[in-house]
Parts: C-alpha cells; structure tokens; sequence
C-alpha cells in the first residue's frame, strides 16, 4: 500500500487480472483465467495475488475473521442472496488451514479455499455479516453477527463429533479436513409481534464488542447488548427507511446511519434527545442519471444514501453515497453540510466501500463497472496546483493532528491503485487482521486480492 502516487495511472494489484482504471469490463482480458499449478508448491506460490471461491449461490454477505493468527485470520464468512429460498452462511478458508492433505487436494479445482462450515439463514437474504472484534485471549468459539429478518447471532467451534466420524456434514467437505459448526446462539428482535421489519445492516462496535447497531426499513435503529441479548434503546433515526448505519470507531457512545430522506445523521448514546444532520441531499446531488426530466419547479426531493462507513483510523471522516450514483463523498463531522473530498473514477454504479484498517487516507470502493479502486484521498500526495490543499498524514487514532479543512469539494478523478475483477462488484472486506487482503464479491465468486 505504499505504492506512490502514479500520474499516468492508476497502479494494479491482483495477479490474473486486466488492471486498469480505463480497462473495459466486457474485454475478454478482464478475467483471464490462471492456468492451473502443475503442483501444490506452485499453487500456493500464485495464491500470493489471487484466492478464488466459486460459491453455490449468489454472494452478498462478506466479512474476514478478525483474529491475530494466519490460521485464523483467513477465513471469510460469506452469505447468500437468494430471493426464492432458503438462504445460506458458509465460512471458508485456506486447505492447508483445513487440515488437508496434499494428496487430497484437487489441483485443478477452481476454488483455492474450502468451506469447513455451513448453516442455513431462513428466507431472508444475508444483508450483513461480521465477525465480532477481537478482544484478546482465546476461546473455544467464534462468534459472528448476521441481520436480514432478525438481528441473529452464531457460534462456530469445531465439530468434533463429525470429524473424528468422518460425516460429511456440508455436501462438498473433503473428508480429511477439519469440519466445524455454525449454531445459532440467539435471535434477537426488539418488538413482541410475529413479524420485524427487515434489517438491512448493522455494525459492531470495536471498542465495546458488547454493543451491536442494527439499521431497518421501519425508519429505527437499535442498539444491542449481545452479552445480556436485550435491546439498551431504540430510536427513530430517520423520516424514512434507515440503510446503514456505523460505529465510530474510537468510542462506545458515537454511531451514524444513512437513509432514503438522504441524510447523514450522528447519535449519541449519552444525548440521544438530539441528532446532528452531518450531510444532506438534494435532487441536485450526483447520481448515474442525473435529477429527472419530470420533476417540478422548486421540488427537490432527496437522493436516498445507501452505505456510510467511518474512518477507521481518524474518526473525522466519513465516507457515503447516494443511490444509483458512481462517486464518493468525503465527510468531515466539524465541518457539515459539504464534501470535503469526492472520488468520481468509477463508470457505474457504486454497491460497496471499506476503509483501509492501517491507513488513515486510504479507501477502496466497488462498482457496477467491475472495478475495485483503491484511493489516497491525502491530497498532500496528489497534485497540488490542482487542489490548492494539502494535509499530513494523519497518526493512527490522534484525530487532534487532523486539520480542519477549508469549505470546498476537492473532486479527485483518478484512483492510485486499481483492478479488473470481471463482475459487478456488490460487496468489499478489507481484513483489519491481515491489512493486506482485500475480499470482493460478485455473482457466485468470491475473490481475494494481496495488495
């Protein structure tokens, strides 16, 4: 990641792609399968770039574990998006931290990682899924989060009952790997009807791993104990359907949600009588196709805004955009009302975004446009002429050294780096354990990219 700023494009990253900002993603380069390793060896080498997953299913859902050892580390929790049926969990990782033997492993086979557990999610859609922070120590257990009907929280330990037996508990397992499962701990639903209204994310926050936010189409957002599985409040947070909502990450009180009345809002557990409208949108604001043809003089309704995610390193900035839209907005919480950056590279519509876990300027997005950018939005590091601003780099968690900036959008065009994934991108996990991986989803496909 501390690859220089390229004034003649964008640099790549992931080995086996068409890497260019600029590249067409109907090119039949833009996916260029690898040819298969003759050995092992071989294939752990090309696996240095590149880890393939050929899912059952339409993928959605997409978190990496967030524990300090490469075993553990590398493994995804992926989530089905299946509109008619029952919708799955699988977690995957690498063969060789599957306890696979080198005999048993297919070389030919179009997956480099193997699910070692699987579980079912009901009807709905997995429309978030996420491992729980790490909080030191080891346990017998992991536990993640998953939202769609209910707030629903898991357990995966191993099996050992099933490995020591030799069952086949997922259908496609290799016998000789170890075998784990997925039981779900509780189900959690703030309301004492048969029915709750859809969630549609949540996020858990690292610096008290006790506290969960969920976001719903009800206009609410509430806030969990996962440790007492009792709500601590519920707040309606928007006029309209609430579509993500975050954590900062440097406290347990501050979090922010985004929803179709178009606003960015921050809450504060302590002062929860009072919201602060961080941003706003207008029929004005950037979208693919621009404010409609039809719509009345003076009339402005708002663009709705569809994912926000703080800074994970200086909790200043925050990132979101609007529905339907191919740039980004760059917030600055002292400063409401405009963007202090926006990235318009991308040539279709936006589905995802992540911080970077270790640097405090970086961000990737993905889009329609089968491209995974990834931005320095310091402008220190761009050219100066062009935007007449210029900051240090912010240290990590001392957001007193991040300077206030001047009321004016800085519109950056160019990503520094970029990659070709050869699918409309609807999901993006940066691994805060292993920073230089970055997961991307698209139809059945999960990939990781080395950075």
């Amino acid at each position: 990641m501390a690859s220089p700023h390229n004034a003649s494009g964008p640099t790549s990253f992931g080995q086996g792609y068409s890497l260019s900002a600029s590249s067409s993603p109907s090119s039949p380069s833009a996916s260029t399968p690898i040819p298969p390793p003759t050995s092992r060896q071989q294939q752990q080498q090309q696996r240095k770039e590149i880890l393939n997953y050929s899912a059952p299913w339409p993928v959605y859902g997409l978190d990496w574990s967030n524990q300090p050892t490469e075993r553990e580390a590398l493994r995804l929790a992926v989530g089905s998006f299946i509109e008619d049926g029952s919708n799955k969990i699988q977690i995957i990782t690498l063969p060789e931290f599957a306890g696979i033997e080198e005999r048993d492993y297919n070389p030919n086979s179009m997956s480099d990682w193997v699910p070692i557990a699987e579980t079912n999610h009901q009807q709905y859609p997995v429309t978030k899924i996420k491992w729980e922070p790490y909080k030191g120590g080891h346990r017998s257990f992991d536990l993640l989060a998953t939202t769609g009907d209910y707030l629903r929280l898991w357990e995966l330990k191993d099996d050992t009952e099933n490995t020591n037996s030799g069952n086949n508990t997922i259908g496609r397992r290799p016998a000789h790997g170890i075998q784990q499962q997925l039981a779900q701990r509780a189900v959690l639903a703030n309301t004492k009807a048969n029915f709750c209204a859809p969630l549609t994310s949540f996020d858990w926050n690292t610096y008290d791993p006790a506290l969960i936010v969920t976001s719903s189409i009800d206009t609410t957002c509430t806030v969990w104990n996962v440790e007492t599985n009792q709500a601590k409040t519920q707040l309606i947070a928007h006029d309209k359907e609430v579509y993500d909502v975050t954590f900062a990450g440097n406290n347990a009180d501050i979090f922010a949600s985004v929803g179709a009345d178009g606003s960015v809002r921050m809450f504060d557990l302590r002062a929860l009588e009072h919201s602060t409208i961080i941003y706003e949108t207008t029929s004005s604001s950037p979208t693919m196709s621009g404010s409609s043809p039809n719509m009345q003089a003076g009339a402005q309704p708002a663009v709705p805004l569809v994912r926000l995610a703080f800074n994970k390193l200086d909790t200043n900035y925050l990132s979101t955009f609007h529905m339907d839209s191919s740039s980004v907005q760059i917030l600055d919480i002292r400063v409401p009302g405009i963007p202090v950056s926006e990235l318009r590279g991308h040539k279709g519509a936006l589905n995802c975004m992540a911080w970077s876990p270790i640097g405090s300027t970086e961000i990737a997005t993905g889009s329609d446009d089968h491209q995974v950018f990834i931005w320095e939005v310091n402008p220190s590091r761009l050219d100066r002429e062009k935007l007449d601003f210029h900051h240090s780099k912010s240290a990590s968690n001392n957001n007193a050294k991040s300077p206030v900036p001047s009321p004016t959008t800085r519109v950056l065009h160019e990503p520094f780096r970029a990659a070709n994934v050869g699918g409309e991108v609807n999901q993006l996990a940066w691994s805060s354990a292993s920073p230089d991986w970055v997961a991307v989803g698209f139809g059945r496909t999960v990939q990781a990219l080395r950075l």
